[in-house]
């Protein structure tokens, strides 16, 4: 059974940075690709970055390209999502998933619980 679980979430000042972890467990995930996605309330849960587990791949939603980075730790079966230059619009819950079908932009059947994410202006 496949288990996420997100850390790093909080408060920060517009302009700061933050890291989320995604700790993947119970598979071998060679064949997957992993995201990120964001809801703020009242709004769509938005794809913001993805990468293939082999890292040979990668994706960032317009929104965030520059200022947001996808990567993965293999041994230590973690992703990553480093935000710089953090935006009062990225506030969000974030949610790390997981699609074993390694298309980035294809479906994802295993969801985190969500870290939020909230930027002061």
């Amino acid at each position: 059974q496949v288990q996420l679980v997100e850390s790093g979430g909080g408060l920060v000042q517009a302009g700061g940075s933050l890291r989320l972890s995604c700790a993947a467990s119970g598979r071998t995930f060679g064949n997957y690709a992993m995201g990120w996605f964001r809801q703020a309330p009242g709004k769509a849960r938005q794809l913001v970055a993805a990468i293939r587990w082999s890292g040979d791949i990668g994706y960032h939603a317009d929104s965030v390209k520059g200022r947001f980075t996808i990567s993965r730790d293999s041994a230590q079966n973690t992703v990553y999502l480093q935000m710089n230059s953090l935006r009062p619009e990225d506030t969000a819950v974030y949610y790390c998933a997981a699609n074993e079908g390694g298309i980035l932009l294809g479906y994802y059947a295993y969801w985190g619980q969500g870290t939020q994410v909230t930027v002061s202006a």
